[in-house]
C-alpha cells in the first residue's frame, strides 16, 4: 500500500482535485441557478403586478372619465347655457327696437340709438363669453379627471394584493367635490364675468356704428381683440376667479402642526386636489392651452356665422345692424351638450391639447 501510495500519489492528489473542483463548480452552477430561477420568478411576479396596476390604472381612469363624459361636463355646460340664456338675454330689447319700427312715436331717436347700442354690446358679450366659458370649463374639467386619474392610479398601486376590488373602488366625497368645482363658473363666477367681459366689449366696440360695414375679417378681429382686453384685465391670472372657488386655491399643504405645537387641520384630499388644480391651470403651459384653443375656437366660430349669413355676404360685408342677429344666435351653439357641440369636438382634437394632458396625467411630481 505505501508502496503504491508512493508511486500514485500525485495521480490520487490530481484525481481528488479534479473531483472537488468539479463538485465545487457544480455547487456554484446549482447556487446560479436557482438565482436565476428565483429573480425569474420575482421579475415575472412583478410584471404580473405591473399588468394588474395597468389594467386597475385604466378601469380607474375610464370610470373617471365616464363620470366626466357623461355628468360633470352635461351638468355644467347646461348649467351655463342656462345662466348665460338668462343673465344676457336680448329679447327685451329686441322687443322694445320691433315696437318702435310700427310705432314710430314710441321711442325717441336718442333711446333707439341706445336701445342699439346696448344691443351691439351685449350681443358680443353673450357669444365672446359663451366661447370664453365653454373653453375654459372643458379644459378644466379635462384637468380635474387628469389629476383624479393620477391619484387613484397612485392608490391603486399602493393598495395592490390588499383585499380591495376593483369593482368596490367609487369616487370618494372629496373627489366628488372636487368635480363638482366645475360648477362653480356657472353657479358663482358669472356676475362677475359678465360684468368684466361686458366691459372689455364696450372698450373694443365703442367707435363702431351700426352703419359700419363688418367683413370676416373685420368680425374676427373684433372677436379676438374682446378676448385679449378681457385676458389682460387686472393681473395675470385675474381670470381664475371666476372658474375656481377664492377661498381653495390658495390653500397651502402644511404639517398637522405649527412650530408653536398648535394644532392646524389636517390638510383634507380636497384641498390636495383643488391645490394641484390651481397649480395646472395658473401655469404659463396651461395659458399657452388656452390661447392655442381659443384662437383656433374663433377661427371655426367664423366658419358657422359665414355659412348662417353666407360667405360671399360676409366677404363683401354687412352693416354691423344686420350683422348683430347673426352674432348673438350663435351664442347657443357653443353651449350645446357635448354629444352635440362640435366646439368641444375641436378642443379636445387638438394635438398641442391632447400632449398637454399627456403629460399632466404621467407627471409624479404634482401627487
Amino acid at each position: 500500500m505505501w508502496e503504491f501510495w508512493r508511486r500514485h500519489k500525485r495521480k490520487i492528489y490530481l484525481t481528488a482535485g479534479i473531483l472537488g473542483s468539479g463538485y465545487l463548480l457544480y455547487k456554484l452552477y446549482d447556487v446560479h441557478q436557482r438565482r436565476l430561477s428565483d429573480l425569474e420568478r420575482k421579475l415575472a411576479s412583478e410584471r404580473e403586478n405591473d399588468e394588474l396596476i395597468k389594467t386597475q390604472m385604466q378601469a380607474l381612469f375610464a370610470n373617471i372619465q365616464r363620470i366626466a363624459d357623461t355628468t360633470t361636463l352635461p351638468y355644467s355646460m347646461h348649467c351655463l347655457s342656462s345662466r348665460v340664456a338668462e343673465e344676457l338675454d336680448l329679447s327685451h330689447l329686441t322687443e322694445r327696437l320691433r315696437r318702435a319700427k310700427g310705432q314710430p312715436n314710441t321711442l325717441t331717436n336718442s333711446e333707439k340709438l341706445e336701445l342699439w347700442d346696448r344691443l351691439k354690446i351685449l350681443s358680443f358679450t353673450r357669444t365672446v363669453l359663451s366661447l370664453w366659458a365653454m373653453t375654459m370649463v372643458n379644459l378644466y374639467v379635462r384637468v380635474q379627471v387628469n389629476i383624479l386619474g393620477r391619484h387613484l392610479y397612485i392608490d391603486t398601486a399602493r393598495a395592490l394584493g390588499s383585499s380591495i376590488l376593483l369593482e368596490e373602488v367609487d369616487l370618494i366625497n372629496d373627489q366628488q367635490k372636487f368635480l363638482a368645482t366645475a360648477d362653480f363658473l356657472a353657479n358663482c363666477g358669472m356676475p362677475d364675468l359678465i360684468s368684466n367681459m361686458q366691459a372689455a366689449a364696450s372698450e373694443v366696440l365703442k367707435g363702431n356704428q351700426l352703419k359700419d360695414v363688418f367683413n370676416a375679417s373685420v368680425l374676427r378681429e373684433t372677436i379676438v381683440e374682446i378676448l385679449d382686453v378681457f385676458m389682460g384685465m387686472g393681473g395675470p391670472h385675474h381670470w381664475l376667479c371666476y372658474l375656481m372657488p377664492e377661498d381653495d386655491r390658495f390653500n397651502k399643504l402644511v404639517p398637522s402642526s405649527d412650530r408653536d405645537g398648535r394644532d392646524i387641520p389636517d390638510v383634507t384630499k380636497f384641498d390636495q386636489l383643488m391645490e394641484e388644480a390651481y397649480a395646472v391651470v395658473s401655469s404659463a403651459e396651461f395659458a399657452n392651452i388656452v390661447d392655442v384653443s381659443l384662437k383656433t375656437l374663433v377661427d371655426a366660430l367664423m366658419e358657422d356665422i359665414k355659412a348662417q349669413v353666407g360667405g360671399g355676404n360676409l366677404l363683401s360685408g354687412l352693416p354691423l345692424a344686420k350683422l348683430l342677429p347673426q352674432v348673438a344666435h350663435i351664442s347657443p351653439l357653443l353651449l350645446e351638450e357635448p354629444s352635440k357641440n362640435r366646439f368641444i369636438q375641436i378642443i379636445q382634437n387638438l394635438g398641442e391639447i391632447e400632449q398637454f394632458f399627456t403629460l399632466l396625467y404621467a407627471n409624479p411630481s404634482a401627487s
